[in-house]
């Protein structure tokens, strides 16, 4: 193996934990300014809007006050948005051993990659608050093809960008729809991020699975041992 190539979100942060409380916080700053409207509802109306739009969607609250009041009073929407910023400021961390297991990769000598269907800047910011984004040789986003995974150009992009071919990498993440269908169609090596995954995935599809982001590291030692020629 030449290199890994790593999903973001819930493989190398739990997103799903930070975005709630994000959206959490974000709403009770709004019923503090004035937001006529339970806590429970208010979340469920958000998510609704995440759910049509898109999770990274980022006039959420602009159109959240629109259906709720008619309009935007300013005062909530402020406040909505400092408190989401300050909230995920604390609560955007990586799961255990990301640090260590990329560090113990980087020494391997092997090629580093990001492919995400977030836009460039979010992903960017998260690899940047983690402060990981040293570690990645090539980081490919929505943005770089226009496709989302698991479209096979992200994959395609981010193997180009790396100079390898596609039996020469594993692809780690935590969508089986996605991270490991696209890149098992292309030939990489899969490994289903367990660990991450919120959709209560039975059959991940995937060569390998992982339950902690650190047993990437012999399971790239072992594979690599097997291709040794005897």
């Amino acid at each position: 193996m030449k290199a890994v190539v790593f999903d973001v979100d819930n493989t190398l942060v739990d997103f799903n934990k930070w975005k709630d409380a994000a959206v959490e916080a974000a709403v009770m700053a709004m019923i503090d300014a004035g937001l006529d409207l339970t806590p429970a509802a208010a979340k469920k109306k958000v998510y609704e809007i995440y759910e049509e739009k898109g999770i990274e969607y980022q006039e959420v609250f602009n159109d959240f006050l629109k259906e709720i009041l008619g309009y935007i009073d300013y005062r909530i929407l402020a406040s909505g948005i400092i408190a989401y910023r300050r909230a995920r400021e604390g609560a955007l961390v990586p799961y255990p051993h990301v640090h260590l297991a990329l560090l113990k990769l980087f020494r391997m000598g092997l090629k580093l990659a990001v492919v995400s269907d977030a836009p460039r800047l979010q992903v960017w910011m998260r690899l940047v608050s983690l402060n990981v984004e040293r570690f990645f040789d090539v980081v490919v986003t929505f943005d770089d093809t226009g496709k989302r995974k698991p479209a096979r150009e992200p994959f395609a992009k981010v193997l180009e960008l790396l100079q390898i071919a596609p039996a020469e990498a594993v692809m780690v993440g935590d969508w089986a729809e996605r991270d490991i269908i696209g890149a098992k169609e292309l030939g990489m090596i899969t490994v289903f991020a367990r660990y991450g995954d919120s959709f209560g995935t039975k059959n991940s599809g995937a060569d390998y699975e992982i339950n902690d982001i650190l047993e990437i590291v012999p399971l790239i030692e072992k594979l690599n041992q097997a291709q040794q020629p005897i």
